[in-house]
């Protein structure tokens, strides 16, 4: 349908009328209480007004909106309360039936943000000292209305001596008031707002183009503090992100950085900024701060795969139309690929670091139990319940996976065509025949899965239908590793236990034995999770039990370890004395391997491509 079509349709609606923008005020003063207060005043005409509120957030692929969080609604017209009802089958339409004479009406409600909650944007978003605003949950548009034709007119006040900042283009501040310039929904909803008592906004623009800036909001100036060096390593982010794709589609760029122990820890991308989450001192403690290194590539990576090309069926016309992730293995396995490169190509982590993570993620995927049943693609379709499953038994159940065995497989598609174009080519020039062309403001170029194949193609010709079809459609017993392989190195276990998997237990308080005994626990001996046709699994071990005790000794996860290495090449088992619900039993784990963590070795009669992947560029 053409937009003039669209518009004339839209016109046509019961109780819409596209007289001017709908007006939105938000009054944030009391985000340190964890409420929003909404203000919106909404043109219509008489008659049935049907009211949604966002359901289906892009980048988060899952009906996610929180409407259980709309508290105390109330709509009125000309001072007159309106009753309202919700619709029976559509919890998240609200009707209301507008009387004649009537040319607009006033919604009034409140966001209750949840407290130390994960999830996405719908978990924990504020503090006493921050707070980030997703302008999808705190206002509603006429149903059946194309995010792209309606235009708001977004008006936001912040607690006092609090700083922002955010993508949207503003016309005017007064104060602790911001008056933002009017834009289609799908432009508001894709520009979300940081703001905090300690902030601070660093530029990280290198020459001509875009700016790009750096915003930090935490629950303490010290965590803002981060390093010259570091500010750095993002200008270079910038520079190679220019390098790799050859474009930039967006006006300016905003990484938003929510540094904060009492939020929900995540990422989600946007079309001209990106909305990351990560612990208080994430960006000035060296440990947590590797840890989290690939998030801001990822995310800004997605601005390219994700925003600009998006696949068809992910790219709908409003937020409740559902979303069908088949290609969500280039939607977020190309991007993970792609961030887990740039990460060292900008200096943000070093090739050690890359090969280390690509070693847990390899040895993670390949002991899932889960690949006996379930192919990938199936992650993908029914990723809006994978996201939200537990993580007891995810070996059997399989999560996520098309995140990190995306990128496996892309890792291998970069080496085929390097090696078939003895070095002349390389996914890199797939990114810039695909994700590049005319800079300029952002625009939506959507694909299918025939224009993935056809581009590849043109950048090296390969069989890339089979190879994608055997690697996402079909079942296979082991994870694709011919990326590693092929790049001259080989996924191997060893008795030292990463330097970064110390970090990562310390931060999680969690004990990882997954390739030895077979579990991963807290650090208080909780089970959280036991891998099939482990000695934890065969001795009768199960997610939610609690190791008490290790060979008569009181629980440690460093005495567990130590079992570990005493019973190595021996016949004794490990006695474990566990509490599930209100019973005790004794199990005997036969362990014998040793402590086993996954480490990558060098194969030195193969070229070593992953080096030359992750190079920098120059830039």
């Amino acid at each position: 349908m053409s937009r003039t079509l669209l518009l004339v349709a839209l016109l046509c609606l019961p109780g819409f009328a596209a007289t001017g923008p709908i007006q939105l005020t938000v009054d944030a003063t009391d985000a340190p209480r964890r409420i929003f207060h909404a203000r919106m005043l909404v043109p219509t005409v008489a008659g049935p007004l049907r009211l949604a509120y966002p359901k289906w957030i892009p980048g988060e692929h899952a009906p996610t909106g929180p409407v259980a969080d709309l508290a105390g609604l109330r709509i009125t017209a000309a001072g007159k309360r309106l009753d309202w009802r919700r619709d029976p089958v559509d919890m998240f339409v609200i009707v209301v039936d507008v009387p004649a004479g009537v040319s607009a009406v006033e919604v009034v409600f409140d966001l209750l943000s949840p407290p130390d909650s994960p999830g996405f944007s719908s978990g924990a978003s504020a503090t006493t000292e921050m707070a980030v605003l997703s302008w999808n949950q705190v206002l509603l548009y006429p149903q059946g209305q194309a995010a792209d034709a309606v235009e708001f007119q977004a008006k936001l006040k912040v607690p006092a001596g609090w700083r922002y900042g955010t993508a949207l283009p503003i016309a005017r501040e007064s104060g602790d008031t911001v008056e933002f310039k009017p834009a289609a929904l799908t432009t508001l909803v894709d520009s979300p707002v940081i703001a905090g008592r300690h902030f601070r906004t660093i530029e990280l623009s290198t020459g001509a183009g875009p700016a790009h800036f750096l915003h930090l909001a935490a629950d303490s100036p010290a965590a803002v503090n981060i390093s010259p060096a570091l500010i750095e390593n993002y200008k270079h982010l910038v520079a190679e992100t220019g390098t790799l794709f050859g474009a930039r589609h967006y006006r300016s760029y905003h990484f938003l950085v929510s540094l904060s122990d009492h939020v929900a820890h995540f990422g989600l991308e946007h079309h001209e900024s990106s909305d990351n989450r990560i612990p208080e001192f994430a960006m000035v403690d060296e440990d947590s701060r590797k840890l989290h290194a690939g998030l801001l590539p990822h995310e800004m990576a997605h601005s390219w795969n994700g925003k600009y090309r998006r696949p068809t069926g992910l790219a709908t016309s409003d937020f409740q139309k559902p979303m069908e992730g088949e290609l969500l293995w280039v939607y977020e396995g190309l991007t993970t690929y792609l961030g887990n490169i740039l990460t060292p190509r900008s200096g943000l982590t070093s090739i050690e670091d890359y090969r280390a993570d690509l070693a847990a993620s390899a040895a993670e995927l390949d002991n899932r139990a889960g690949r006996k049943w379930r192919p990938l693609v199936d992650t993908t379709v029914a990723a809006q319940i994978l996201y939200g499953s537990r993580g007891d038994y995810r070996s059997l159940r399989r999560s996520v996976d098309f995140y990190p065995e995306g990128a496996l497989i892309w890792l291998e598609a970069d080496v085929i065509i390097r090696r078939e174009s003895k070095g002349k080519r390389s996914l890199d020039d797939f990114c810039k025949r695909f994700f590049g062309g005319a800079s300029g403001p952002p625009a939506l170029k959507t694909y299918t899965f025939e224009d993935v194949v056809a581009e590849l193609s043109a950048v090296q010709a390969y069989n890339w239908r089979g190879f994608f079809e055997q690697r996402v459609n079909q079942v296979t017993e082991r994870a694709p590793l011919g990326g590693i392989t092929g790049a001259g190195w080989n996924l191997v276990y060893r008795e030292e236990a990463p330097t970064k998997l110390k970090a990562r237990e310390s931060e999680q308080k969690s004990v990882d034995l997954r390739y030895s005994l077979g579990v991963m626990l807290k650090d208080d001996g909780t089970i959280l999770d036991v891998l099939p046709e482990t000695p934890a699994e065969k001795a009768g071990l199960a997610p939610g039990g609690k190791i008490l005790a290790v060979n008569g000794h009181q629980f440690s996860g460093q005495g567990l370890r130590s079992a570990i290495r005493t019973a190595k090449g021996g016949s004794d088992p490990i006695e474990l004395i566990v509490k599930d619900g209100e019973i005790y039993r004794t199990h005997r784990a036969l362990c014998h391997t040793g402590e086993r963590y996954p480490a990558l070795e060098r194969d030195a009669s193969k070229p070593d491509l992953l080096s030359e992947i992750v190079r920098r560029t120059g830039a």
